[in-house]
């Protein structure tokens, strides 16, 4: 007795396998979870440090370069990237592919402790942040009011509303993108001068007076009590009235001297959502974690949230990339569907029997809704991918049970019972069958074993589709035989539709036997004609477009400009409202946000969200030349238009990056990058050209006369703090406050 033997004279056995692939690989779809793209870690550290006031320069020698290199010592670090600027050093170690996040932050924050005592005292502790995946954020949640100003927006925030959506599961931070509360003490030099005090000496009296202490408790025979006291400040007005000195019995005070007011912690920065100054909470996503699910978990707290907003206080989800992530598979769904629908018509056309087709319409759904289960023992998600692979087995798995349908269909032709075809037929079949699932799993399994991004977006892909086959050919060899032997009519009743597809294909072979009768006695011309395909192979290969994923439709552009480096936020903020009304006049435009200041002192970054895609006749390809053009004609600002990068992990900023290297100067290098950009310019194949650093900011150098310095029984140090309490602005942690001169 034969394998196949088994299910056909064990009917019951067939069915109970074929059911226990049902239920395993339901059960397993029902387990999985649902994502975009297989999970991915592309991690991202970012190591920021801020030194108000300090020049590039300082930042580069006594920030930048210490940090880098201790960094540079971690493990997994694929390649690292510094910015040194006006008071602010930013260094971003990009991981290996699937690096272990939290392992990635623990070295690096290690690393960079190692070289605080390094750093310039006056310098902030360096603030460590990670990032997994997408540059971009999962969702910007837009806060804004016609009553409220934004630092009022920002504090609300801060208390009420960010602590919520951190804690929900899968959110890795809930970014504030706003201006945040801060009292601000702006210093007139000249009323200093007047009382013969110097920035310094407000700085240490600031501090002095605003302290917080703990104070601990007094305990007598039987109570204990807790004591507390206000000797830090906390009012505006408590501030104003500060005594910063006594002289001639006279108390100067810091309103004397100052103007006192709650503003905002920087004037640099500025979100707004459709022209109106908002605050932004950016959801990002922590390792691992399923978008879908962490954005329904916001979208269902979102609710609440607004209904205990004070008054005058609106929210609006400015985006949100998890729609286009289930429209997406909602997509691949359908086509899955409609796939299986379409192969099933097909072979009951070319079958011409409702019978026959009765075992294909039940191995195709069986065998990839086994697939499922293949699908969770490795560990895989419901993804674009899983599907698409999916789609694509349709066409093999439907292979296995036609061959068995039309050899036991074959057999009774010839007279046999339909037990004794289904024996026969099964007996035959086994090898060939076997054969064909080894050899499909033989040419896809490979792909899983890639390296690199590909490697790791395809390894679902792959095993899918192999795990689909398999589980195909377990089906073709147990419940097809047995199904065969049980549906298909006895030789000598063919239906008239069967005769009508049987004289079809009768009449197509004859007319191919006669088209290849005729073609054999000119073997020349065949010849020839393969020898043209095969060496056409090249040419088209060679010509045709390489990209590593095409551009979807996501409903959304985002934007970048760049103004001159002496840029301002009243420049950046005037051509951002030019932006804004240019964009309000592309066809498909639905809303907008943008963010100033934040991404870069002189840059404006934003978004051009379109409207659904059911409520729109413009695709996103045809908006984003309209929308480029537009924004071409914002004079005073570099701007760019790119779409959302299709595939996790592929990286962020522009497209198309590269780096020159050189051991000479910076002044050197910008030549040969300036004359590099203007060559690329000139060969018409770019619309956009960025360097990363700009040495065209004017910079005013102060020379101090030390001698003039000494006679005046003053040090160097004395007058650089003077200067960066004037200039560069000092900060107290007894509370939120800064101390700015007047402009």
């Amino acid at each position: 007795m034969r394998f196949t033997d088994i299910f056909i004279h064990r009917p019951v056995l067939a069915t109970v396998v074929s059911l226990l692939i049902l239920l395993l690989g339901a059960r397993a779809a029902m387990e999985m979870e649902i994502r975009q793209y297989p999970e991915l870690e592309s991690t991202t550290v970012t190591v920021t440090t801020a030194y108000p006031g300090a020049s590039s320069d300082l930042i580069k020698g006594f920030i930048t370069t210490p940090l880098q290199q201790a960094i540079a010592e971690a493990s997994g670090i694929d390649y690292l990237t510094s910015t040194s600027s006006q008071g602010s050093s930013t260094i971003e170690a990009k991981m290996v592919l699937n690096y272990d996040a939290n392992a990635a932050l623990a070295e690096i924050q290690a690393k960079v402790a190692s070289q605080r005592n390094v750093l310039p005292a006056e310098a902030q502790d360096p603030v460590i942040t990670s990032t997994t995946g997408d540059s971009t954020a999962l969702m910007y949640i837009a806060f804004y009011s016609n009553e409220l100003a934004v630092p009022q927006i920002t504090d609300y925030l801060t208390r009420v509303v960010q602590p919520r959506l951190q804690a929900l599961s899968g959110v890795g931070k809930a970014e504030l993108l706003g201006r945040k509360f801060a009292l601000r003490v702006w210093l007139d030099p000249e009323r200093l001068a007047a009382v013969d005090m110097t920035p310094q000496e407000v700085v240490a009296k600031l501090r002095a007076n605003n302290y917080q202490a703990a104070v601990g408790n007094t305990k007598g025979t039987y109570t204990e009590i807790s004591m507390t006291s206000d000797t830090d400040v906390a009012d505006p007005d408590a501030f104003r009235n500060l005594v910063v000195k006594q002289s001639n019995g006279t108390q100067i005070r810091l309103q004397d001297i100052a103007r006192v007011e709650l503003g905002s912690e920087t004037y640099d920065q500025l979100a707004l959502y459709k022209g109106q100054p908002a605050t932004y909470v950016a959801i990002e996503l922590a390792p691992g974690a399923n978008p879908l699910t962490v954005a329904g978990l916001v979208k269902d707290e979102l609710p609440d949230i607004e209904s205990q907003l004070p008054s005058g206080l609106d929210v609006r989800l400015a985006y949100d990339a998890s729609d286009f992530i289930e429209d997406s598979i909602n997509e691949v769904i359908q086509t899955l569907l409609e796939a299986m629908i379409i192969v099933l018509v097909v072979v009951f056309l070319c079958l011409g029997s409702v019978r026959a087709s009765i075992v294909p319409s039940v191995a195709v759904p069986l065998s990839l809704i086994g697939g499922a289960f293949i699908m969770l023992m490795f560990g895989f998600s419901l993804n674009l991918l899983t599907l698409l692979s999916m789609v694509l087995a349709i066409g093999l798995v439907v292979d296995d049970a036609i061959i068995m349908v039309e050899n036991v269909h074959r057999h009774i032709e010839q007279g046999e019972s339909r037990f004794d075809a289904a024996i026969n037929g099964a007996r035959e079949m086994a090898v060939p069958i076997i054969a064909m699932t080894t050899t499909l799993v033989a040419v896809y399994a490979p792909i899983g074993f890639m390296g690199g991004l590909v490697g790791s977006l395809f390894t679902e892909f792959a095993f899918t589709l192999a795990g689909t086959v398999v589980i195909s050919g377990i089906v073709a060899l147990t419940l097809s035989p047995m199904l065969s032997g049980k549906v298909l009519k006895p030789h000598g009743n063919p239906g008239k539709f069967e005769n009508l597809v049987e004289k079809t294909f009768n009449g197509l072979a004859a007319t191919y036997k006669s088209a290849l009768s005729s073609l054999m006695q000119t073997k020349s011309v065949v010849v020839f004609f393969a020898v043209v395909v095969l060496g056409s192979i090249y040419f088209m290969v060679s010509m045709s477009q390489n990209e590593l994923a095409p551009t979807e439709d996501q409903g959304i552009l985002f934007y970048q400009g760049l103004g001159p480096q002496t840029s301002t936020l009243d420049y950046l903020l005037e051509h951002g409202d030019e932006i804004q009304e240019r964009m309000s006049t592309v066809p498909g435009y639905n809303e907008d946000f943008m963010i100033i200041g934040i991404t870069g002192p002189n840059a404006v970054f934003g978004g051009f969200k379109m409207a659904p895609w059911s409520e729109r006749e413009i695709s996103q390809f045809e908006a984003q030349p309209k929308l480029d053009a537009e924004l071409k004609n914002v004079t005073g600002l570099q701007t760019a238009v790119f779409p959302r990068p299709s595939l996790p992990g592929s990286g962020g900023g522009l497209p198309f990056q590269f780096v020159i290297t050189t051991g000479s100067s910076y002044e050197q290098l910008d030549q040969v990058a300036d004359e590099l950009l203007g060559k690329a310019m000139g060969s018409g194949n770019f619309m956009f050209l960025q360097k990363s650093i700009n040495f065209d900011r004017p910079i005013t150098r102060i020379n101090v006369d030390r001698d003039r310095v000494a006679d005046l029984g003053l040090s160097m140090q004395d007058v650089g703090q003077s200067l960066s309490s004037m200039l560069g602005a000092a900060t107290s942690t007894g509370s939120a406050w800064r101390v700015a001169p007047t402009r």
